[in-house]
């Protein structure tokens, strides 16, 4: 089963897919926690305290800001719960490391590869993977059109991402003000 989960910035997603994690591992379940944020600042390094604080600490969590498939193929399995949190930060990490950023700023045609490649590995793998996988993402496209250049483009290429990950879960959940709502099975 995979499971995609949306919201906005504290909409209760990241508490959604843990209590989902949990439901695996009360199944006889082994659940691993796959961080991709990176604590590059001060005030992410608190974000990712609070993360850490609020999750079972027998999970074994797995840091991997950038290959994300692969630590997928390297972690699925049949008696496993795999927890991605956040396809955001992942995807703000693969843009925006080399060339990526610098097209975007530009307004160039985004011809990354490492993007484009990273990208595509995890949608191929997603649909073959063993096990559960729940993954979280934002739903940044509620909002206003950001004012600059560079965040709306992210914006649409975090859309994007959504769009397609979502075509490849059996269960889809968007997370408002803490409450679940279906929006596949």
């Amino acid at each position: 089963m995979r499971e995609l989960i949306l919201g906005g910035a504290r909409s209760g997603k990241s508490r959604l897919a843990e209590q989902r994690a949990s439901d695996c591992e009360q199944r006889g379940m082994q659940v691993i926690y796959i961080a991709t944020a990176e604590a590059l600042d001060g005030e992410m390094a608190e974000r990712l305290m609070h993360h850490r604080a609020n999750r079972p600490a027998h999970w074994l969590t797995v840091e991997e800001p950038v290959h994300l498939a692969q630590a997928l193929k390297t972690y699925a399995a049949a008696n496993r719960c795999l927890l991605v949190d956040c396809l955001t930060l992942w995807l703000s990490a693969v843009l925006f490391q080399g060339e990526g950023g610098a097209q975007l700023e530009a307004g160039l045609p985004l011809t990354c590869p490492k993007f484009w490649q990273e990208r595509q590995a995890l949608l191929d793998v997603l649909p073959q993977l063993p096990g559960d996988i729940i993954i979280v993402s934002n739903e940044i496209g509620s909002g206003v059109v950001p004012e600059n250049r560079l965040a709306r483009r992210f914006a649409d290429e975090q859309g994007r991402l959504n769009q397609d990950v979502a075509a490849l879960c059996e269960r889809v959940t968007l997370s408002i003000a803490g409450l679940p709502l279906a929006l596949r099975g």
